[in-house]
């Protein structure tokens, strides 16, 4: 079996997908951008639109799925993966029944066990996922109001994790956001913290064998790769080599377990 190849189109407010080749599929965890800029990142990690077949849905926000997908989801005869919890309103943003595969606990996906995993966001929640193909197993977090000590026994002997890192906190507090806003993303239903994030890729490199860390969802306006950098310069040196910064506005390198991996320099500098 192929190991798992990874690589995130983007990730942050404006919009969020990324591609995980799981045997000899790709899947798309999310699609939070147009039609047009995911062909377009898609061509960048070398891609196209046909290769893709499944979305694997963590929830059903604007920016992890935009509506124009139900279309062409539609017309590509296209699965799109989603708790049952989600389904209501994917349905009522226009996607079809005939294109939903709803899930309720551990599924199978092109030969990986896929764990979904309900983690506190807003409302409904939203769903992060353990892959394992039985030689590899990959972890996917984002958009975790905070991180709740199921998900942290499930995120074990992982050979890649990504993971949210949206905010700095003096930068969120000094942001000029409304008072409400703030309290949303640092309420516990919201976002998590550059410090929060690390102290579970700790807990996670911990009782794992990472090859990579990609941090996920970074905040335009109260994050900045120089706090990432500098929060692992002192807390978690011996991590950093293994950490790629994700963006908003291009793709990451396609990662591969085993492979080594930098510090995005053009992504920190």
């Amino acid at each position: 079996m192929n190991g798992f190849k990874f690589c995130v189109l983007g990730s942050g407010s404006s919009g969020n997908a990324s591609v995980l080749r799981s045997g000899n599929n790709w899947v798309m965890i999310d699609c939070g951008f147009s039609i047009k800029q995911t062909k377009e990142r898609l061509k960048r990690a070398g891609l196209v639109l046909a290769d893709i077949q499944d979305i694997l849905l963590t929830h059903v926000d604007r920016d992890h799925f935009n509506p124009v997908w139900c279309r062409t989801i539609q017309t590509h005869g296209m699965k799109a993966h989603m708790h049952r919890l989600h389904v209501p309103r994917a349905m009522s943003l226009g996607l079809h029944a005939e294109n939903i595969v709803a899930f309720d606990g551990v599924f199978q996906l092109h030969g990986s066990t896929v764990e979904p995993i309900h983690v506190a966001h807003d409302e409904l929640g939203t769903f992060s996922f353990v892959f394992d193909s039985g030689e590899e197993r990959f972890g996917f977090a984002t958009d975790l109001g905070h991180v709740p000590e199921h998900l942290l026994r499930s995120f074990s002997n992982l050979d890649i994790v990504a993971f949210e890192s949206n905010y700095d906190p003096f930068m969120q507090e000094t942001s000029g956001r409304p008072q409400f806003l703030k309290e949303r993303i640092v309420g516990g239903g919201g976002h998590l913290s550059n410090a929060q994030s690390l102290c579970a890729i700790q807990t996670i490199a911990s009782q794992s064998s990472l090859s990579h860390i990609i941090l996920l969802h970074l905040s335009r306006q109260c994050n900045a790769p120089r706090h990432i950098y500098d929060l692992y310069e002192e807390h978690a040196a011996a991590l950093k080599p293994f950490v790629t910064i994700s963006h908003q506005d291009h793709p990451t390198p396609m990662l591969c377990a085993g492979e080594s991996a930098n510090m995005v320099q053009e992504v920190l500098f």
